[in-house]
């Protein structure tokens, strides 16, 4: 599965009084399926996924992806503190029609987190997973920062395709970019070198006969030769498609880190700032991979300063305030988060006053 370019991790909007506001919900991922970005991710950090229940984990997931658009592609959260429990998210998102599973490293024992762990965590989760995961890395949040060695022996197995790196570390990224170059893939791809994944397949094959097993769309297995050309067009449920090589994908999570993560190897990046701001986040990337390194330096200059101060320092308070002012429905915190104060908001609209959408 192709994972380049921009992801949001849309947030959970509520009510007041704390319940979950489905209709501002649907609002929001009506409007992100405008935009440029890649994808979405539900039920993230930004997601206040930690705040959830299990139903309401369940019920935002369904909710996001009745509306999405089929040409994004769709990312679940379904990382809790057990194996089990992550599977039987990760199955529920699978049956839904999401293509990607994004599973956080669990870290509430951190003593008992040593690679030992790690590695039957993923690896258990990854052997039975219909859809191919990526690793979450969040040591901010988590207090647990896996370390490159490790993500480096996860890269190998054939259904974990990526990892969101969201420690800000450009030497990190570098390192896992260079240590897992020799992993090699091919995937499915539209004939402009876009995702193509079994939604827009389904799409696609609308009111027709045709079938497309979501196998095929992983492009040839392990033990299959690829096709003769990778640059070859042929028709896969109505779509033009073509097969792409791939790496182990690196997506990385600060916003203010962009365009040199982009510089050391990263394929796009998961932002919780593009919440709030995704067509700028967007332009970083479309000028980097356009070659023009000049002017991605000068967008990222645009956002840097509101980015690490927002979603850095902020955190999802600041962030939703920040949604509200560029026109998508951020609203309240869940209990213990706290909203921002007035001076904060002012401080905000500064901040974004240059960066609307």
């Amino acid at each position: 599965m192709l994972l380049h370019g921009i992801f949001p991790p849309i947030s959970t909007p509520f009510y007041p009084e704390g319940n979950i506001y489905f209709k501002k919900l649907e609002h929001n991922v009506e409007r992100y399926s405008k935009t440029p970005v890649a994808g979405l991710v539900v039920l993230g950090s930004t997601g206040e996924a930690i705040l959830l229940s299990d139903l309401e984990r369940r019920d935002v997931l369904q909710a996001a992806r009745e509306v999405a658009a089929p040409s994004k592609v769709l990312i679940a959260g379904t990382g809790v503190e057990s194996a089990d429990g992550t599977l039987q998210l990760t199955e529920y998102a699978a049956k839904l029609g999401y293509d990607i599973a994004m599973i956080r490293t669990p870290h509430y024992y951190k003593r008992q987190m040593l690679p030992a762990n790690l590695l039957a965590f993923y690896r258990f989760i990854a052997d039975r997973s219909p859809i191919p995961i990526i690793i979450y890395n969040f040591p901010q949040v988590t207090g647990y920062d896996m370390p490159a060695e490790l993500i480096l022996e996860l890269a190998g197995h054939s259904n974990i395709v990526g990892i969101k790196e969201s420690s800000a570390n450009v030497e990190k990224v570098q390192r896992v970019v260079a240590g897992t170059c020799h992993v090699k893939r091919h995937a499915t791809v539209s004939d402009t070198f876009a995702a193509v994944t079994p939604r827009m397949i389904a799409a696609a094959t609308e009111g027709s006969r045709e079938l497309v097993s979501i196998a095929a769309l992983a492009g040839p297995a392990p033990n299959r030769r690829p096709a003769p050309s990778s640059a070859a067009v042929s028709m896969v449920g109505g779509l033009k498609t073509r097969q792409k090589e791939i790496g182990f994908q690196v997506l990385v999570g600060a916003a203010h880190q962009l365009e040199p993560s982009l510089q050391a190897g990263a394929a796009g990046a998961v932002l919780a700032f593009a919440d709030a701001a995704p067509t700028a986040c967007y332009e970083i990337f479309a000028a980097w991979k356009e070659g023009d390194h000049e002017l991605a330096r000068l967008k990222q200059l645009r956002i840097t300063r509101a980015a690490q101060r927002i979603g850095g320092e902020m955190g999802i308070p600041g962030l939703k305030y920040a949604m509200d002012f560029n026109g998508y429905y951020g609203g309240p915190v869940r209990l213990p988060l706290l909203p921002v104060t007035a001076d904060l908001r002012q401080e905000i609209e500064q901040l974004m006053g240059d960066i609307r959408n």
